[in-house]
């Protein structure tokens, strides 16, 4: 390979909460492991690789000006934007207008839904959920009315399109918080199912917030398919945020986007994000992203994710062979799986919170489940280098799982 997805970079001291954050008081962090142990780091959303070198060079090219003062966007970010949304994703008609800045994805899911919504209102969302959207909707007085997705006979997480209707046509219910690919059960939406949620939110009524900052994290043989691509009434009610953060580890930089082709939406989007006087884009995450969607960084995307499919298929298959009583979805997207161990904490007596504190114990620092809304479940980030993923696979089959 071109880049570098093997070596071990050493993050303590650099402002990671990936390793630096293990142990702290009043957080959800997995406790610091034991004394023996070193810290292999599969909790917290971020990847342990070195991103792609366009990114530093834009951002020490733009540092060497020792002026930092007011600027605005230029067209440069946003030709970048447009030509990565064509290229990754087919997109077509996306112009300028269409793009505005978000300090953040869940800040922007707020403003969307601060615009479609009034406080207290309900928001419909797939369960398993992501944290973020659970903290972000509860502390701005949304009601979350979670809607359990089913696995079918072959394991793949799918809708519920019945419970989605009935409590659609219920409670009243005039947005949904749509989350593609999904976080965390790495669901990557094939069309079908798209085409049948948006034919429920016509039905409804219900305007949709689209979360696809995991959406160039596709892993092989799987295709994203963008909401707004779905038909007319999906381009023109709702609202998608996207970032370069995922894709290329860039949350310490702050920076995301969303895309609004409903003008008339769009306009009170912008407005209702630019009420706090605080979302206002940095002017180094501006070059990062044009770093970001640089040549180069296309190719190094593209060995990214032979990297993580071999990763997920090393963990996956290891998960089959060797402990018994957890199941998991073997993900089309993202980096993260999401682990059932019910049975196994049946079949020992055990907790999922003595299950968690074990893996803590011999630093594998994975995340608890039950955050996302998974009574008995394991979130894993397996965004390292293969050789720390054999390594934390090992010490789970010897210490944990056949102790």
């Amino acid at each position: 390979m071109k880049y570098d997805f093997t070596t071990i970079m050493d993050r303590h001291g650099r402002d990671a909460i990936a390793v630096d954050g293990l142990g702290q008081p009043g957080g959800f962090a997995p406790d610091a492991p034991k004394e023996g142990f070193d810290v292999i780091p599969m909790w917290v959303a971020d990847m342990n690789f070195a991103t792609v070198p366009t990114i530093p060079e834009a951002i020490i090219q733009r540092a060497r000006h020792p002026a930092y003062g007011y600027f605005a966007p230029t067209d440069d970010y946003f030709n970048e934007i447009i030509a990565w949304q064509e290229k990754r994703n087919g997109v077509t008609g996306l112009t300028k207008e269409c793009i505005g800045y978000e300090n953040g994805v869940l800040g922007g899911v707020v403003s969307a839904l601060n615009v479609v919504c009034s406080k207290g209102d309900r928001v419909l969302l797939q369960s398993p959920t992501y944290i973020g959207f659970t903290s972000a909707l509860s502390n701005n007085g949304y009601d979350m009315v979670l809607s359990p997705m089913k696995r079918d006979e072959a394991g793949v997480w799918r809708m519920d399109f019945e419970d989605m209707e009935e409590k659609l046509r219920t409670r009243n219910i005039h947005a949904t918080v749509f989350c593609s690919p999904h976080n965390p059960c790495g669901r990557v939406w094939e069309r079908w199912e798209l085409e049948k949620a948006m034919a429920l939110f016509e039905k409804y009524d219900v305007k949709v917030v689209s979360d696809e900052i995991w959406s160039d994290l596709i892993l092989a043989g799987n295709k994203h398919i963008p909401t707004q691509m779905v038909n007319e009434w999906a381009r023109q009610n709702t609202v998608a945020m996207y970032a370069p953060s995922k894709t290329f580890n860039l949350a310490g930089l702050v920076g995301s986007y969303h895309i609004i082709y409903n003008k008339w939406l769009r306009d009170r989007v912008l407005k209702e994000s630019s009420l706090p006087h605080y979302n206002d884009m940095n002017v180094l995450s501006m070059h990062a992203l044009i770093g970001a969607y640089k040549p180069e960084g296309y190719e190094w995307l593209d060995e990214l994710l032979q990297v993580l499919t071999g990763n997920v298929d090393y963990a996956c298959s290891y998960i089959k062979e060797h402990f018994r009583g957890v199941e998991t979805f073997h993900p089309q997207g993202t980096y993260m799986l999401f682990v059932d161990c019910t049975e196994w904490c049946k079949a020992h007596g055990k907790t999922i919170e003595q299950l968690e504190k074990a893996c803590w114990d011999v630093g594998v620092a994975v995340q608890d489940g039950t955050m996302f809304h998974g009574p008995c479940h394991l979130r894993i980030n397996l965004a390292l280098p293969l050789s720390r993923v054999q390594e934390a696979f090992h010490r789970l089959d010897k210490y944990v799982f056949n102790a």
